[in-house]
């Protein structure tokens, strides 16, 4: 049975422009747009509100959050899939890449952490299948190269399990995001309660263990991810050499680049730039890297993802509008863009014939307050 929907007088967030008019939503896609504040009867009057496409977020921590609350808290897993799905719902995110590691160090007693990723997809997967989640779930497996058991898990999964992205991380100590060793070591020991002399020896066992297996790994992760028909993304890219071997493996997208150097030379490769809006909120990298603003000011920044932080997506993308005075690019970032990086051609764009993931945002100072969220042109929230 059709099911159409009328959003009315509204300010339509579309791929070049903002144009008032008013968009029609029949049997799960978008049917036409046309311009005009007249509200049809039947139709919802929206008031004056941005209509745009859902937010569709490539990298997130949250679903971490809500399984463990507070550290050791090991909190159910259906409930914590099913909470972190209904809050990004509310924030407008209509389709999210859970990111999930893979890639274990098991062998050392006081910083060590174990496999967990295939248990996880699999109960995600289950609920989407069972019909209890809101929104679009894919998967991104964050594959960790300085790990012992990263080849192990990454044969656990295949083309049939919604896997996205996988993105290639190497926390090896000295380089990249932790080529700030001090700072590592502060983190560490803070979290595992460890002393700096256990903390050293971590370090020399983490080197060691990327000079035996990083370059296998590297090899086995870009592999896995033509297995498994997903896109891959590099991750804290910091000198152009990253990069470089980033493009040659065929990255579609940089997550977090540390430096201004490395963001240059990711458009230079054709690769796009994502960033934190947490970054961009706060005015700088918590971590001491580069600011996302920075970036932003630099036309060096195409995609925002909300990292730990889910009601950040909207807010950045209306901060970047506001920052370039153009909205439609600015919510492009969280729409459009990263749509085109996960090679998901049917949304992310306000036109006929797109899937109708819609949101309905009234505009509150810099902020935004989501009052509706349409998956496939079915009211959520």
């Amino acid at each position: 049975m059709s099911q159409e929907i009328i959003l009315a007088n509204a300010q339509l967030v579309l791929p070049d422009a903002v144009l008032r008019g008013q968009i029609r939503l029949l049997d799960g896609r978008i049917a036409d747009i046309s311009e005009g504040s007249a509200v049809p009867a039947g139709a919802m009057d929206c008031e004056g509100d941005l209509v745009m496409p859902g937010l569709i977020e490539l990298h997130t921590d949250n679903l971490e959050r809500h399984i463990e609350p507070r550290p050791k808290v090991n909190w159910p897993h259906a409930a914590a899939i099913i909470a972190h799905d209904a809050e990004l719902a509310s924030v407008g995110i209509t389709t999210v890449f859970d990111a999930l590691r893979v890639g274990s160090v098991i062998s050392n007693a006081k910083a060590n952490y174990g496999e967990y990723a295939r248990d996880l997809a699999d109960e995600i997967l289950d609920l989407r299948a069972k019909g209890a989640l809101r929104i679009s779930h894919f998967l991104h497996l964050r594959a960790e190269v300085c790990s012992e058991t990263l080849i192990a898990e990454l044969d656990k999964f295949g083309p049939d399990d919604r896997i996205g992205i996988v993105s290639l991380m190497d926390h090896t100590p000295g380089e990249r995001q932790f080529r700030d060793v001090t700072q590592l070591r502060n983190y560490v020991c803070g979290k595992h309660g460890i002393s700096h002399a256990e903390f050293e020896d971590h370090v020399a066992s983490q080197k060691a263990l990327t000079a035996r297996l990083g370059p296998a790994h590297e090899a086995a992760a870009v592999a896995a991810a033509r297995r498994y028909g997903a896109v891959l993304a590099s991750h804290d890219d910091t000198e152009a050499g990253h990069v470089a071997r980033s493009a040659e493996h065929g990255a579609h997208f940089a997550e977090f680049p540390t430096t201004v150097e490395a963001a240059r030379a990711c458009h230079d490769h054709g690769i796009k730039v994502m960033m934190g809006a947490p970054n961009l909120i706060r005015g700088g990298s918590h971590s001491g890297n580069v600011a996302a603003q920075a970036l932003a000011e630099a036309d060096l920044l195409d995609i925002v993802s909300s990292d730990y932080v889910p009601s950040s997506l909207l807010s950045a993308a209306l901060m970047l509008g506001d920052l370039w005075g153009n909205p439609a690019r600015g919510i492009a970032t969280v729409t459009a863009a990263p749509a085109d990086a996960a090679n998901l051609p049917d949304r992310g764009h306000l036109v006929p014939g797109a899937r109708a993931d819609v949101i309905r945002v009234t505009r509150i100072g810099a902020a935004g307050a989501v009052r509706g969220v349409w998956v496939q042109g079915r009211r959520i929230g």
